[in-house]
């Protein structure tokens, strides 16, 4: 069945691959982003791109409204928008670790109150919440990454259970190593940091792994994710998470089942 769907962080990697097979499906896809020009492709093929920040209540609400106005409701929401910040706990600046938050977190939570009194009234609707394997598990120099995937994780389980009564599906989507620009994102984020870090021997260990995942097959294509995305859409009883991608649900098990001291010991035997 066709449904009205929102994306928000589409202009690239997941967000972008999963609404071109949205929109191939036949769905009427809203995408939004900061970086509209980057969108002008799905236009193309048949979405609906918005210009957006979701760190501005205004754009949000012209968003929203917008899509009512056109559309009369709004059955999907994907809060997909969020980046990752790396460095350690020292030396990210703390204004640096409140736009984390207020991206990864706060977007995610106002994108979420302006749609949900429409969902409410339909008595219907998905929202699906991009969190990470990183909600579940750390790792060193992802301090406030992690922290807002945790958050994300605390709130959606809150979320799920408040709006239940209301016939509305809350999902947890957790994407282990995904090909997107999240590598660069965290290089980039590295080389801010001061050279002269005490923690400089570690960040370059981190940075080589990266890299070396980003050109060898230690990541899952995008449309693992897309595939998902689809499926969670597609079906009335969707589950509450879903762990997809590479190292995704090994990861997790290791943390959930092998206790602090072994999974620290594990962690750090990488770096």
């Amino acid at each position: 069945m066709k449904k009205i769907i929102l994306i928000t962080g589409a202009s690239s990697g997941m967000g972008k691959e999963t609404a071109r097979k949205l929109i191939k499906e036949g769905h009427t896809v809203y995408t939004v982003a900061r970086r509209i020009d980057q969108m002008k492709d799905l236009q193309e093929i048949g979405g609906h791109p918005i210009k957006m920040d979701v760190t501005i209540e205004a754009d949000i609400e012209n968003v929203v409204g917008t899509i009512i106005k056109k559309e009369g409701k709004i059955d999907v929401l994907w809060n997909n928008a969020g980046y990752g910040l790396y460095g350690s706990v020292e030396d990210v600046p703390l204004d640096e670790a409140r736009k984390e938050f207020e991206v990864n977190v706060f977007g995610m939570a106002a994108m979420t109150q302006k749609v949900v009194p429409y969902m409410r009234k339909a008595k219907s609707g998905t929202i699906i919440n991009t969190s990470s394997m990183g909600g579940k598990m750390y790792f060193p120099m992802g301090a406030w990454y992690h922290a807002s995937k945790h958050a994300v994780e605390g709130l959606s389980d809150c979320l799920r259970l408040e709006l239940k009564q209301f016939n509305i599906n809350v999902v947890i989507l957790e994407p282990g190593f995904i090909a997107t620009e999240f590598g660069s994102v965290l290089l980039d984020g590295f080389s801010k940091i001061r050279k002269d870090s005490a923690y400089h021997s570690m960040m370059n260990k981190i940075e080589e792994g990266t890299r070396k995942a980003a050109e060898g097959k230690g990541s899952s294509q995008p449309s693992v994710i897309s595939n998902t995305i689809s499926k969670i859409i597609n079906t009335n009883k969707p589950k509450t998470r879903y762990r997809i991608g590479k190292f995704a649900k090994p990861m997790v098990w290791m943390r959930t089942y092998l206790g602090d001291a072994l999974f620290d010991k594990i962690v750090m035997s990488q770096i």
